[in-house]
């Protein structure tokens, strides 16, 4: 107890009397247009700069000491774990085969890591393929971040990754054998670049290939290829199939994704998707017998003004879902022998208060999803005779997801979430309109939870505007009560914040919180209309809004400005650091976890490019007074009081390169006059935060919860400043 007592002392003692180093500024001015625009910490751009290292590792050993020195972090973990291991396992990333194999990556309690499963069948006896650890021993861990198998299954693709970077290696595992085959391919993202297609000969597939993997250069995610790789042949020689070099007719950019795939329901074609992250894409097709050729004649199927969010192939004709001239998109046809997007059959108007988001089909028919507010999901069957009719789910879902083999089966599961429920999985039979459960993970009800519930609401913004709003609580929402709320936000590419188990935010709420998930605009809840609401110019509605959302909780009473935390990542980062900009007063905690937060910069880095088509570009006039309203870094006034800031950042990011949020701590550091902290926690074997091991993520949360908890005033996750002996 005596040794107990003194670590305490120390721990409080570092909380209280370390003292920050500031990094001294050395600014650089830019003109933009008639604007001049002084960036005082330019110099931390330059993270390969000894100086700079050495003050982000300086500052991450600062916060690591403050964060640990919280009361009840460490709770955090060992309830996080608890929960987990009540789970005994957990199963990700399941591949069905034509012949029924079923491929996935499973984690037992106790371990840290995945590692590839297979089972013959549904009810079969599970067979382990493939271990991370016994990857190159080489005392780093990797992680399994994707997996595609072949058609019948005989060989499979295997993603890796090390130390949260996303960008890897991908192995093939002969399943039979059940043996690594000698041939590694290096260079790709196979989990953000389109992933992997495999081509009917079952010994070769497509994946997208990057020239440059270092996330420092300046050529890095610049002119990637779609490259056709065959079994047994040397994977460092190179077969583009479709790249901006070899196809300049297309007029692709440096910084586009060119990804090509074979559609399991037709393989007569090539489809090839020039992505990014733009919600609508240019794309073309050709046919599968010119992958022999040495050129292939790529053909336009439809190009981005036809808005196409969704297909689906039946033999030759191609079912699309569209939000052109529609607030809540429609479904229509046409051939592709002949595309026609002009006088297209619409078989399916769009609906009045749904918005509709995905089409399948399989051997019987089409399926339909629709969401309303993106909290409450719909499932419709449509049939040749013309006819729509809703399948009635098994459960209320507030997002549904769909997997399905190809055209020549009726096998279809639909996997139904919820905010407090743990995800649900059932097989649907067609002919008898049955949905029966099978579920490939445990599911696990947890008495803690048992009283929590959910509020789906709406607030009016600004402009009127109905905001949804998803509020979790606990038993009860009182008025009289102002309780610790955390309020998250995103708003950006058309991304919904769908529901999800969210276990994280359910740990919140039992420990005396509410939490509040706000659908701004930018996201895609109610369509591409919703998207266009909070996109470069009108990019401030996504703040706005979530602003509004947290007012209406504190004018309802169900928490104050005291006791309200905000939390964001990546292009939430936007919404997160122009809140605390614009109304310092409004909350007492931020968390921005590798955040877009100077986006006049955002273009100089390698992902940069890519993001003009959803933000802007500073080489456009107007674009660059859009960039700049929605630029946290430069909105930052010196005198002001600004609320309790943890930043955190990897710096192997791929997405968000770390001195984005370097340079928003050292100028929130210097230009704060509030007594509240400003932290930064660099990951320096991390990246977005995305491919981490069960240890990191817990970690993370406990650190982002305790930080917040302590800066809102519960009483269980407060440093005693005078503990004595």
């Amino acid at each position: 107890m005596k040794y107990i007592f003194t670590f305490l002392i120390f721990c409080n003692q570092i909380l209280f009397s370390q003292k920050q180093k500031v990094i001294k500024p050395l600014p650089s001015t830019d003109q933009y247009f008639e604007t001049k625009i002084i960036d005082e910490y330019r110099n931390l751009e330059n993270v390969k700069d000894s100086s700079v290292i050495g003050w982000m590792k300086e500052q991450n050993n600062y916060t690591n000491a403050i964060l640990k020195a919280i009361p009840s972090r460490q709770y955090l973990i060992d309830k996080l774990d608890e929960m987990d291991s009540k789970n005994e396992y957990s199963i990700s990333y399941l591949q069905i085969t034509d012949n029924d194999k079923y491929f996935y990556i499973k984690r037992q309690v106790k371990e840290n890591v995945q590692k590839l499963y297979l089972r013959n069948g549904f009810d079969a006896r599970e067979e382990l393929l493939f271990t991370p650890a016994d990857y190159k021993k080489n005392n780093k861990e990797y992680v399994i971040n994707y997996i595609k198998p072949n058609y019948d299954g005989s060989k499979i693709v295997v993603a890796l990754t090390e130390g949260g970077k996303e960008i890897g290696e991908m192995i093939i595992v002969d399943v039979e054998k059940k043996v690594i085959l000698p041939y590694t391919i290096t260079n790709c993202w196979p989990s953000d670049g389109g992933g992997v297609s495999w081509l009917p000969d079952n010994d070769s597939f497509i994946y997208l290939h990057y020239p440059i993997v270092d996330n420092k250069s300046d050529s890095f995610l610049k002119n990637m290829a779609s490259v056709v790789y065959k079994i047994g042949s040397d994977p460092k020689i190179i077969r583009p199939i479709l790249s901006k070099k070899d196809y300049p007719e297309l007029n692709l950019k440096e910084e586009d994704f060119p990804i090509v795939s074979i559609n399991k329901n037709n393989h007569n074609y090539l489809i090839a998707k020039i992505g990014g992250v733009a919600n609508f894409s240019d794309t073309y097709f050709a046919d599968f017998s010119e992958l022999n050729n040495k050129r292939i004649s790529w053909k336009t199927l439809y190009k981005k003004e036809d808005k196409i969010v969704d297909y689906t192939l039946v033999k030759d004709n191609l079912y699309y879902v569209s939000a052109k001239d529609a607030k809540n998109n429609f479904v229509a046809h046409t051939s592709l022998k002949k595309p026609d997007f002009l006088k297209a059959e619409i078989i399916i108007p769009e609906m009045e208060d749904e918005v509709i988001g995905s089409v399948y089909s399989i051997k019987d028919g089409l399926f339909v999803t629709t969401t309303k507010n993106g909290v409450e999901s719909k499932l419709y069957f449509y049939t040749s005779q013309a006819k729509l009719n809703e399948i009635v789910l098994p459960i209320p879902s507030g997002n549904i997801k769909l997997t399905t083999k190809s055209n020549n089966y009726s096998d279809i599961w639909v996997t139904c979430s919820g905010w407090i429920n743990a995800d649900k999985r059932y097989k649907y039979n067609v002919s008898e309109n049955k949905f029966t459960s099978e579920n490939i993970n445990t599911i696990i009800e947890f008495a803690d939870f048992k009283h929590i519930k959910v509020l789906e609401t709406t607030v009016k913004s600004h402009d009127g505007k109905d905001i949804p709003l998803s509020i979790i609580y606990n038993k009860e929402l009182n008025p009289k009560e102002k309780l610790p709320l955390l309020v998250l936000g995103y708003g950006a590419y058309a991304n919904s914040y769908n529901p999800f188990y969210a276990k994280i935010a359910l740990l919140w709420v039992i420990k005396g919180g509410i939490v509040a998930y706000t659908h701004v605009r930018g996201g895609g809840e109610k369509g591409e209309e919703w998207h266009l609401g909070g996109f470069k110019k009108t990019k401030p509605n996504s703040w706005k809004d979530f602003i509004s959302c947290i007012e209406y909780m504190h004018e309802k009473g169900y928490s104050s400005p005291s006791k309200t935390a905000i939390w964001g990542s990546s292009a939430g980062g936007i919404v997160m650091g122009r809140t605390m900009t614009e109304k310092p007063d409004l909350i007492k905690a931020v968390i921005i976890a590798a955040g877009t937060l100077n986006t006049i910069r955002m273009e100089t880095a390698p992902n940069g490019p890519n993001n003009i088509k959803e933000f802007g570009t500073v080489k456009n006039k107007d674009e660059f007074g859009y960039l700049y309203e929605m630029d946290s870094y430069h909105h930052i006034k010196k005198g002001t009081k600004y609320p309790a800031t943890l930043i955190t950042g990897g710096y192997n990011d791929p997405r968000v390169p770390i001195w984005i949020s370097a340079k928003f701590a050292a100028k929130l550091m210097a230009d704060n006059t509030s007594k509240n902290p400003v932290l930064i926690k660099v990951d320096f074997d991390g990246g977005h935060g995305i491919d981490n091991t069960k240890k990191k993520a817990y970690e993370d949360i406990a650190d982002i919860f305790a930080f917040a908890f302590w800066q809102l005033g519960h009483p269980d996750y407060q440093p005693k400043e005078n503990t004595k002996k």
